[in-house]
């Protein structure tokens, strides 16, 4: 496999590590001669260590089979989070450093969190594109909220903070994007 078919959610392996891929940027060369550069976060699955590093477009990497399944939040506690696979009931435990980029969105009852699985063991988990989060605090809504769309920062009920519209008050459900973590629409 190449660099430049890198995605989010594969798994190769680089140096006796297997990185998980959570981000991957593309940067443009900036001269004729220049190469298109894939700098790729993630990090090592057994670890939990961060990875980070810019691959030209030809470089050859080595991926590892994946497996991809439907789970579910079951509990969180001092260990991490326990996901079960909808299907064969089996049950995964996560440390919460391998889900730091994850944990803000995972709340009861998510549906369409995916598991990535290789040989039994859980990689890491991908959470759906949109998730629907209550707003726990903020300042005030305003009757008066003028056309220029002035936002002020929202406390969800996982803990993350988003930027959202200012006519919004506590209690109310939002869609937030998990890649770019910000606010899409009421829910």
């Amino acid at each position: 496999m190449k660099a430049n078919e890198l995605k989010k959610g594969m798994v190769f392996q680089m140096g006796g590590q297997n990185i998980v891929v959570k981000q991957v940027q593309v940067q443009a060369p900036s001269s004729r001669s220049g190469n298109t550069l894939y700098k790729v976060k993630g990090q090592d699955v057994s670890s939990g260590q961060k990875f980070e590093r810019s691959f030209k477009g030809e470089e050859v990497l080595t991926a590892i089979d994946i497996s991809r399944r439907a789970v579910q939040l079951l509990y969180r506690d001092a260990d991490g989070c326990t996901f079960m696979d909808g299907g064969s009931y089996e049950q995964y435990t996560l440390a919460d450093a391998a889900l730091e980029d994850e944990l803000p969105f995972l709340s009861d009852g998510l549906e369409g969190i995916t598991a990535i699985i290789t040989d039994g063991v859980l990689l890491g988990i991908e959470v759906p594109a949109t998730v629907t989060l209550e707003i726990e605090d903020c300042a005030p809504g305003m009757k008066a909220a003028s056309s220029s769309a002035r936002t002020k920062p929202a406390t969800l009920s996982t803990g993350l903070v988003v930027q959202v519209p200012e006519y919004l008050t506590p209690g109310e459900k939002i869609k937030v994007n998990t890649d770019t973590r910000e606010f899409i629409s009421r829910a």
